[in-house]
């Protein structure tokens, strides 16, 4: 039996339903990325797990212990805030400690906690500077520490490494992940970023409209989805219509079929060259090149259409090319889709 159950959850506001009959269920030390686009329903499944909104039918349950109707206090259950959620005026060794001293554990275990918890963080050494005086990194470790200080049955993360700038996020990401695998916490984290979903989670949950469109693995997610927009939210940018393609392929495409690949997948070649019969093949014309550090981005009006290509060379403006995308790269659904 899984660890964290939620069956056929619907949560409304007013005649609004936002989340359909959401079925989850999470087993005891994985963590599970919630990954969808603004207004998916993916905070408001966070806030219902957590207690902070009134399910209007279906269940949670944690460990065979029913939570639906549960006070957020009786969950045993934290977050970690977008925001941090600090106190400003409390150290960092107050503000690990505050849940422990709600709880009423005496100064000596609250103390003894919060220095194993200093270290586990990487904060050794911290424990009397005020938080204000820290970076966004450390803050957000800081909060991390806090939450799980009462050591929670289920933690959950919403947008933690929104607020901080790209390198950080790279590295706090990896740190998070890291300490989740050796402690062992159940997790469910919020998140729009796709690389960060891939990153950190053992499986994900892609959201769309109040559902959960696919479950599975960031391998199988990235490379099998299961929905155009799922394809397209992945990565898969390019978008083609089997009706009236012009192309060369061995790959067989019927008709009213829409085809995704992605520019990274797609490779460049030289208008006379010979190319691997497999795939498809599209001959096209560059329109732009753009420099992205590691390689070049290109736009090729191919089919009245222009599609993205990546390519460690710049390949001139006006040059004639053929485009080839490999069969396992090709995402093909059915137009109705």
């Amino acid at each position: 039996m899984s660890y964290l159950q939620i069956q056929q959850l619907k949560i409304s506001y007013g005649d609004n339903v936002v989340l359909h009959d959401i079925d989850l269920a999470v087993n005891k030390g994985e963590m599970i990325a919630l990954l969808g686009p603004s207004g998916c329903g993916k905070t408001t499944l966070l806030n219902a797990l957590c207690g902070f909104i009134p399910v209007r039918s279906g269940s949670i349950a944690i460990d065979g212990r029913n939570i639906t109707t549960c006070a957020p206090e009786q969950r045993n259950i934290t977050m970690v805030f977008q925001s941090y959620a600090l106190w400003p005026h409390f150290t960092v060794a107050q503000n690990i400690g505050y849940g422990l001293k709600v709880r009423k554990w005496n100064k000596p275990a609250i103390a003894k906690r919060v220095a194993e918890l200093l270290e586990i963080v990487n904060l050794g050494g911290l424990a009397d500077i005020k938080v204000t005086a820290l970076s966004g990194g450390q803050r957000q470790r800081v909060a991390l520490a806090r939450a799980l200080a009462i050591e929670p049955d289920v933690l959950v993360l919403d947008e933690p490494l929104s607020n901080l700038d790209a390198k950080v996020r790279l590295n706090v990401r990896h740190e998070i992940k890291s300490l989740q695998k050796k402690l062992g916490f159940t997790s469910l984290i919020v998140t729009h970023d796709q690389q960060e979903a891939l990153v950190m989670a053992d499986r994900i949950a892609v959201m769309h409209q109040g559902h959960i469109e696919q479950l599975g693995t960031p391998e199988a997610i990235y490379h099998r989805p299961a929905t155009p927009f799922i394809a397209d939210f992945m990565g898969a940018e390019n978008r083609l219509h089997s009706a009236g393609l012009v192309a060369h392929q061995a790959t067989s495409l019927e008709k009213d079929k829409v085809i995704y690949f992605r520019s990274s997948d797609v490779a460049i070649h030289s208008a006379s060259d010979a190319c691997a019969s497999e795939g498809l093949l599209l001959d096209g014309v560059v329109e732009q090149s753009a420099f992205l550090g590691h390689q070049y981005r290109h736009s090729v009006r191919c089919n009245d259409q222009t599609l993205l290509a990546d390519s460690v060379r710049s390949w001139p403006v006006n040059a004639p090319v053929r485009l080839h995308v490999p069969t396992p790269a090709l995402h093909i659904f059915a137009a109705s889709l």
